[in-house]
Formats: structure tokens, sequence, C-alpha cells
């Protein structure tokens, strides 16, 4: 017994200084072994895409004093003949093909179209349409300097550019917007943006201070002139530049100045009727300036433009699209309010508009007169709920009605769904 006990004893003792020399024999060999090499897989181009969208459902028909009063251009459900509206549902994939290609393809999947010409213009729902599809090709490593080629937008002006999705008021301004008709065109374009200021284009959006996202610090280029993926029946593009910047004082507050402007000449035939004398091309030029002082907690946004269109003319009961004046633009001041993780933002909105819309029946004339109030209610990162009443007087001109002047108040109503 005393034998075993004694074994025993010194297996006790002496184990751990046997283990102790094993493990350190197996670092030992451990430490000689070559590390194992790891190989990086390269994505495919089709990993690198992503995938995001919004949908913006409208009623515009509550306290409406006037059921004439429309707006063909910036929202076609509003006056008689409106209910619950699919004012857009986009749907965008986006990405890094290569490090120095860029590719953005978004549609829009219940738009409500406006086809200009004589006959008529579609306004049923379902109607599906490519909203964009261009390449960015970085021309430098630190990806400044970029071309961008295909159906994009055009950068003029501030209110044009900005996306819908993060607009406060619930379409843009009458005057910006009707020299370029859905913002977009086929076009070659080149921008300049230092790495820095990318980045603080990026926050603008991104912070929900509304930004317009990076179209350059400085942007040219050419586009076909004749609205949305369109051929260029003018047979010479239009040239457009802008420049703008983005300061940032030492307090934190962002202000963004720019200018821009495109010359070029537009096609009349596919918009008047065949009664409506016009020369075939029409040269068109503008220039536009903005300021906006973004909402940190008080904001302001203001915007004008200036220059020489296509413009119905009623002369003694002689209708023709001639080249006229125009003018126009709008002031927006707004109070951006967090609470907690909802967001409010009440705004008021004025713009002014005397000039043709080249895009419309026989370039019709408009002066429009409006203001709006109204509130964005952001209850999470994926809805928004946005009231606005909006007083309007609107005057315009063709050859079907040659004087129509309508004044009217309504309450809007929109949700958004971000995805």
């Amino acid at each position: 017994m005393n034998k075993k006990l004694s074994a025993l004893f010194f297996i006790l003792l002496f184990a751990p200084f046997v283990l102790f020399a094993q493990n350190a024999s197996d670092s030992s060999a451990y430490k000689q072994e070559k590390p194992v090499e790891v190989k990086e897989v390269k994505k495919k181009w089709y990993e690198t895409l992503s995938l995001r969208g919004y949908t913006q459902i409208r009623y515009n028909r509550l306290l409406e004093t006037n059921g004439q009063l429309k707006c063909d251009q910036c929202d076609r459900s509003i006056g008689d003949g409106g209910g619950l509206f699919f004012r857009r549902a986009r749907l965008t994939l986006f990405g890094d093909v290569h490090p120095r290609v860029y590719m953005y393809i978004q549609t829009d999947l219940a738009t409500n179209a406006l086809i200009s010409g004589p006959a008529s213009s579609v306004t049923g729902m379902g109607f599906v349409q490519l909203r964009d599809l261009y390449g960015d090709i970085y021309l430098n490593d630190s990806k400044s300097l970029r071309t961008r080629i295909g159906l994009s937008k055009i950068p003029y002006g501030f209110d044009n550019i900005q996306s819908s999705q993060n607009r406060i008021a619930l379409d843009r301004s009458d005057a910006i917007n009707s020299g370029m008709y859905n913002e977009r065109d086929m076009a070659v374009l080149l921008y300049f943006t230092p790495p820095k200021i990318r980045e603080r284009y990026k926050h603008l959006v991104s912070s929900g201070l509304k930004g317009s996202g990076d179209y350059g610090v400085l942007g040219f280029g050419i586009f076909n002139g004749q609205t949305t993926n369109r051929l260029d029946y003018g047979n010479a593009q239009h040239v457009v530049a802008r420049a703008s910047y983005p300061f940032q004082l030492k307090s934190g507050q962002y202000i963004e100045a720019g200018v821009s402007g495109f010359t070029g000449y537009f096609n009349t035939k596919e918009i008047k009727n065949a009664d409506v004398l016009s020369p075939t091309n029409i040269q068109e030029q503008r220039i536009d300036g903005f300021l906006v002082v973004y909402p940190q907690p008080i904001g302001f946004q203001m915007e004008y433009n200036w220059g020489m269109g296509p413009r119905f003319t009623n002369n003694n009961g002689v209708f023709s699209v001639q080249r006229k004046p125009l003018d126009g633009g709008y002031a927006q001041v707004m109070f951006l309010q967090k609470v907690k993780k909802m967001t409010f933002i009440p705004y008021v909105r004025a713009q002014y508009y005397n000039g043709g819309k080249k895009i419309e029946q026989d370039a019709r004339s408009y002066i429009v007169k409006e203001l709006e109030f109204g509130l964005e209610y952001q209850i999470n990162s994926a809805l928004e709920f946005t009231a606005a009443y909006m007083m309007s007087d609107r005057r315009f001109e063709d050859s079907k009605k040659p004087v129509n002047h309508q004044k009217g108040n309504l309450l809007r109503l929109q949700l958004q769904f971000n995805y």
C-alpha cells in the first residue's frame, strides 16, 4: 500500500514538469512553422453594387378651393380628376464596378409621364421610365476629377439637382425646373471636386441637412437639350457650366453658394400645333445663382434665374412661339428640430416665374405666384410625412386656351417610404 501511495505521489509531483516541457516543445515547433498565407479574394463587379429606393404617395384635394387650378409640370394629380397618387417610386442600383469606374442606374416604377406634342399626353400610373443610367470614370487616383457619360442630371442650379427624396418642398420651383424638364438628359460631363469637399457634400446629405450631393465644385459639359433622353433635333448640343462651394464656418454652420448657366437651340416641332408659327430652332440661354444656409437649426434657401427661351405669343390673334425673356425663382425659410429619433422641419416657400415652358403645349406662357407653408415630419429613417398648404395664382396661355387664369388654395399630403 505504501508503495502504491509513493508511486502516486511521484506521478503527481513530476506531472506538471512533464506537461510544461511538452508545451514548450510544441511552442518551439509552432514558432518554426511558416505562417499560412491568406489570399485575398477579389470581389466580382456585381458584389460591389448596392440597392436603394424610395416611394412617394400623395393626396392633393383637401381644403381645395378651385379644381381648375392645375400644374402639369410639377404634379399632374393637382385639381379635378386627382386622387391618391404615386408621385414617385424609385429603385437605384449603384456602386464601383472598378476602382476607376462607378455605375448608377435608377428607374421610376410608377411615374406620371408628360409626353409633349399636340396629340395629347400620357397620364396613367404604372408607366416605367429610365431616370438615370450613367458611368463615372475617375481620371486620377484621388478621384477629384471625373467624367460622367450617359443619362444624368444636368448640373444647373440647386433646386434641380437636389434629390426629390431629400427636398423639403413637395415640388421643384417652376422658374428653375422649366429650363431643365425632368432635370436629366443624355450628356458628357466633367466634374472637379477635391476629396475634402467631396466628404463635405456627402455629409450635407447623410446628416439630414438637405444637401444636393456631389455635382462638383466645378462642372462643365454638353447635353442634347431636347429634354430627357430624346434625340438632339436641334442638331447642336447644349453647353452647361456650374461652379459651387460649400463653406464651413468656425461655428460649424454650412453655407453653399453657386452660379450656373446653359445655352443651346431648342427644336419646337414636337410641342406646337400646326397653326402656331415658330422658327424650327429657338436659342435658349439661362443663368442661375443660388445661396443656401443649411438648417442648423434655422436655414435659408434662395435661387433665381434669368434668360431667354421659347414662349407662346398671342399678337392680336396670331399665335406663335418666339424667343422671349424669362425670369423667376424662389426663397425658402426652414427650421430643423430633432426630438429623440424624430425630425421636424417646418418651412415657408414663395416662388415666382414669368416666362415660357418649352416642353408644354406651344411653349405655354406663364406667370406664376405661389406661397407654400409646410411641415416635414421624419418619423424614422424609413418613413416621412409632409403636409403643405399651398396658395397659388397661375396664369398661362397657349393656342387652345389663349387666357387661363386660375387662383386657388389646397392642402397637400405626402407619405414617403425610404428603403
